[in-house]
């Protein structure tokens, strides 16, 4: 009881297996295209709560200057945090501040919508190693040397 025996390219996935397909992406319903399209308000309306409201009170002055230096330029740095990917920035590269470093986000489709602090991890994950000396209860009476 498996897969069928014909000759045929279709396959099932294997259960934690995606098979890529050759779908354009949309957010939301828009393709790519019609999104780039759109004016800034337009594409609020696609957002959820938090995200409309953001642009509707209008953009600061520093994020106007990103999105005015992304179309001239393919990477620049920036501080901020706090703004919302939108699909002027779709392909470009943006280094954005963690607090000690610039770390590289390449903008994807995928992000739109989304923070770009989101993608700029400020804290480190935590990795134990073993265990110290008197860290459990068989170990609290050994002599150091």
């Amino acid at each position: 009881m498996g897969r069928c025996n014909d000759s045929s390219n279709h396959r099932s996935p294997i259960r934690g297996e995606t098979i890529m397909s050759d779908e354009e992406f949309t957010f939301r319903g828009k393709t790519m295209d019609e999104l780039k399209q759109m004016n800034l308000n337009q594409f609020s309306e696609l957002l959820d709560a938090r995200g409309r409201r953001k642009i509707q009170r209008g953009l600061r002055d520093n994020e106007k200057k990103i999105l005015k230096d992304l179309e001239e330029k393919d990477r620049i740095r920036t501080h901020e945090r706090d703004m919302i990917v939108v699909p002027k920035m779709v392909g470009n590269t943006v280094e954005v501040y963690n607090g000690q470093r610039f770390m590289e986000v390449e903008i994807d489709e995928e992000m739109l919508g989304h923070y770009l602090g989101e993608f700029s991890k400020t804290r480190k994950e935590v990795s134990h190693s073993a265990p110290g000396l008197g860290a459990t209860r068989s170990s609290q009476h050994v002599p150091l040397k």
